[in-house]
């Protein structure tokens, strides 16, 4: 165990070095450290530089998660490289030669191997940063904050810089609600259902960190507007067996997962099972509606008050393998199934009103109360296998995988309605709207060195989605008190789309200046459509997307950063926009999706700057521009009648999704982590965007407006095993096409006690403690009718976490170490 801490503090003696008191020289030094077993990369090994018979380090730093360093601002001279990792035996690389008018020097790659001694049943604690910006990601390490491991993956994501979530937990990232949710870097058809009910159904203790990619390159799919969340889970390379065990228990949430990881050699197994439940509590609802009916001179008055109770739960599972044969060759492969679901029910009182518009005269009052209940489920599968080839060339990698999602879901609803007060039965409908989802991609890609840091990256990859859905409706027949099936209401849509996509993207350092990666993906997408209750079928054309991107870096000194960046991006609509069942549960409130929506196209130009503060901290400012075509919204519309097949609903609001128009946002957003001292940290995240919003639904409507969203982080270290911490989020009212939505405040407090050598842990959180409801009040408005409602919202919380850590880590040699002091430098 001393030798454990004198690794870490050398490590971070470096790394203070490597940020600070550097040389001032010019010469550049750069190179990769692998695994001499596996060939994999090892991030944070540390890299110091030496000078003679004195061995203390002149220049240092670490490496990255693809086993790169770069040491810069070295005098001419000759040099030792000391190359360390904690259970690695080090490497020391002689007579390296720094010319400071050459260009810089690029070592070989560095192989450290294993040492024979196994270090059995220790606990490892590093002191990595929680946030990490890279070129082109940026990286939440969610494992790295103890506070993080109750609740579910929608309280990770509250954390993470640039992300903001609502009560609802409606995710948007940089002011979009249109992303492209990963799970280990691959798509599930999960997310196409209902994003909210996946999130809350993963574990927070399931996580290890999550990656933001606003502006994403053409290796990436170009769909999502707002970028790339990835979803990291847990698993270890470790040799040896080792695991997690994880329970929260609460009173509005209780989960658990369960980790288990084991490693010989080369071939690794991992496997885990997880859950949520979040019971129901009463959720009160006002809504008043005023609409116009300019034809007839009358004006509608529409109050509703009730209670909702809705409930959710998730559970997952998976397994996975890692096997490498030889250094050059990987394979992996996983399997995961999800089951997530919810179940509401509720009531509501109903007063509609109609009076003459010139004579104020009350032409009609009808008082009712309707009943609604409702069960969702959907299961998904989800498969992978992937293999990368390296090659003895530096940079050289062959990448092939396969993914397939299959969800399959099931949406059942009954409501009725009573007259007052002879409470008799005039309305009243059932339904079952069963669905599937099946996507597989198919993927190459593969990066050849052209010359000294220039690489170039090319790929392809074909992507099949098939869509089904079916709605059979029985609607309620008041003059024979029985239901009968509703052949108008009732519907199915079939939908297949298929995607050719195709992408070359090069880096390369442009003179001294900047580093550049410059890239193009093409798309075309192909779509088979059927809609039972279409006027008229036609077949649906297909469509090209060049999508181009840019990104420039420059370092600043030794601890800024400057990134500017283009990117175009392309949101195709899933299953739950694109289902065309009409949801009747309130047929003053009918909503359903839109089988005719056409996918948005954005454009988004970003600059930032991170600077490095050594062990102060991070901070780092972003401004962007984004423009939307075609932007997909929620919209409401106000018909006096409507019909659909032989029913008529009377004054009644149907709500779809529709390409709206053009959204332009401009913005700031500003990150910082600060610790003052050793035991305070402050973690800030601030983001204020501009919205210009034109309506071509509804011409005339356009607005403008402000938005701003702000969160903090403070955490203070009592002991090395005790904690606590505090986190408060605020958002400011969001402005639509058609109105406005609630802001909102929520905060938390949080203390972990580690005990059992830091391999067990309990926690104590609270959210908005001194208050059971959050008020939402919501705003919208559009020719002839404006809504407004107030929807109480349950968030206090109480809950208590245990965790716990077993297995060890081994580091056992598999065959004779490299000796890299026998590598030449290269110019």
């Amino acid at each position: 165990m001393k030798n454990t801490r004198r690794f870490f503090v050398v490590a971070l003696v470096l790394f203070v070095l490597s940020a600070g008191a550097q040389q001032t020289g010019r010469g550049k030094l750069s190179g990769k450290v692998l695994d001499s077993l596996s060939g994999s990369p090892l991030e944070y090994a540390s890299v110091s530089l030496q000078e003679g018979s004195n061995t203390k380090p002149l220049n240092g730093g670490v490496t990255d998660n693809s086993g790169r360093f770069s040491l810069d601002g070295i005098k001419s001279g000759t040099y030792t490289v000391l190359v360390e990792f904690i259970g690695y035996t080090a490497a020391r690389i002689n007579n390296v030669v720094v010319d400071e008018n050459k260009n810089a020097v690029e070592l070989k790659t560095v192989y450290l191997a294993a040492k024979q001694s196994a270090l059995q049943s220790i606990t490892i604690t590093a002191s990595g940063k929680l946030v990490t910006n890279k070129i082109d990601k940026l990286v939440y390490n969610a494992e790295r904050d103890i506070t993080s491991q109750s609740g579910a993956a929608t309280d990770v994501l509250k954390k993470v810089p640039q992300v903001s979530v609502d009560v609802n937990g409606n995710v948007e990232l940089a002011g979009s609600s249109s992303i492209r949710f990963l799970i280990n870097g691959k798509p599930s058809t999960a997310f196409g259902n209902s994003v909210a009910d996946v999130l809350q159904s993963i574990p927070a203790s399931q996580i290890k960190s999550v990656e933001v990619v606003t502006n994403p390159g053409a290796k990436y799919d170009a769909q999502g507007l707002g970028g790339i969340i990835n979803i990291v889970l847990k698993q270890s390379n470790a040799q040896g067996i080792n695991g997690n065990f994880s329970l929260a228990a609460g009173t509005r949430a209780d989960n658990g997962s369960f980790n288990f990881n084991a490693r010989k050699g080369t071939f690794g197994v991992n496997a885990f099972v997880s859950g949520n439940y979040r019971p129901a509590l009463d959720a009160p609802v006002t809504t008043d509606r005023t609409s116009l009916d300019t034809a007839a001179k009358t004006t509608g008055l529409l109050h509703q008050d009730g209670t909702s109770h809705f409930n959710r739960y998730g559970f997952q599972t998976g397994a996975g393998f890692d096997w490498s044969p030889d250094k050059k060759n990987n394979f992996t492969g996983s399997f995961v199934y999800n089951r997530f679901g919810n179940d509401g029910h509720g009531f509501i009182n109903q007063q509609q009103q109609l009076r003459s518009q010139t004579s104020g005269t009350m032409l009609s009052d009808v008082s009712s109360q309707s009943f609604t209940a409702s069960n969702f489920w959907l299961h998904s599968t989800d498969a992978s296998l992937n293999y990368k080839r390296t090659f003895n060339k530096e940079d050289q990698e062959l990448e092939v995988a396969i993914n397939s999602s299959f969800g399959k879901g099931h949406t059942t609803a009954d409501n009725y309605q009573v007259s007052l007060p002879s409470l008799s039965r005039f309305y009243g409908n059932n339904s079952s709207n069963p669905g599937k989802e099946n996507e597989t991609e198919f993927k190459i890609d593969y990066t050849q060195p052209l010359r000294k840091d220039v690489n170039l990256g090319v790929g392809t990859k074909y992507t099949t989605t098939d869509i089904l859905s079916d709605a059979t409706v029985y609607s309620f027949q008041p003059s024979t008190q029985t239901y009968l099936p509703d052949r108008f209401l009732s519907n199915n849509l079939t939908y297949d789309q298929k995607v050719y996509a195709g992408y070359a993207e090069l880096s390369f350092p442009m003179g001294e200046a900047f580093n550049a990666k410059i890239g193009g993906r093409y798309e075309r997408t192909e779509i088979a459509s059927f809609y039972s209750n279409a006027q008229q079928h036609t077949a649906t054309p297909g469509y090209e997307n060049f999508v181009p991107s840019v990104f420039l870096s420059r370092k600043l000194g030794e601890d800024g950063l400057l990134k500017l960046s283009y990117a175009k991006r392309i949101n195709r609509p899933d299953y739950g926009e694109l289902n065309p069942f009409i949801n009747t549960g309130d047929p003053k409130n009918l909503s359903s999706g839109n089988p005719y929506l056409l996918p948005e196209i954005s454009h988004r130009i970003e600059l930032g700057y991170n600077r490095e503060l050594g062990k102060a901290g991070s901070v780092s400012a972003t401004l962007f521009y984004r423009m939307n075509e075609r932007d997909i919204q929620p919209f409401v519309r106000y018909y006096s009648e409507f019909k659909v097949g032989d029913s008529v609903y009377t004054n009644v609001a149907v709500t779809t999704r529709e390409n709206i128009g053009q959204e332009k946002n401009t913005g700031l957003m500003l990150f910082s982590d600060l610790h003052p001292n050793d035991k305070l940290s402050f973690r800030t995240n601030l983001m204020f965007f501009h919205r210009h919003t034109i309506n071509e639904q509804n011409p005339g409507y356009n607005s403008t407006n402000f938005n701003y969203r702000f969160n903090t982080n403070a955490t203070y270290q009592f002991s090395s095993t005790l904690v606590a911490e505090f986190f408060g989020n605020f958002n400011s009212v969001r402005h639509e096409a058609q109105g406005t939505y609630p802001s909102f405040i929520t905060y938390s407090f949080a203390v972990r006690k580690q005990f059992w050598n830091k391999k067990g842990s309990l926690a104590f959180t609270t959210t908005n403690p001194f208050a059971n409801y959050l008020t939402q009040k919501t705003e919208l408005f559009g020719p002839g009718f404006t809504i407004n409602s107030t929807r109480l919202v349950p968030v206090r919380s109480f809950g208590i976490n245990f965790t716990w850590k077993f297995g060890g880590l081994e580091f056992k040699k598999e065959k004779e170490p490299v000796d890299n002091s026998a590598l030449p430098a290269e110019n």
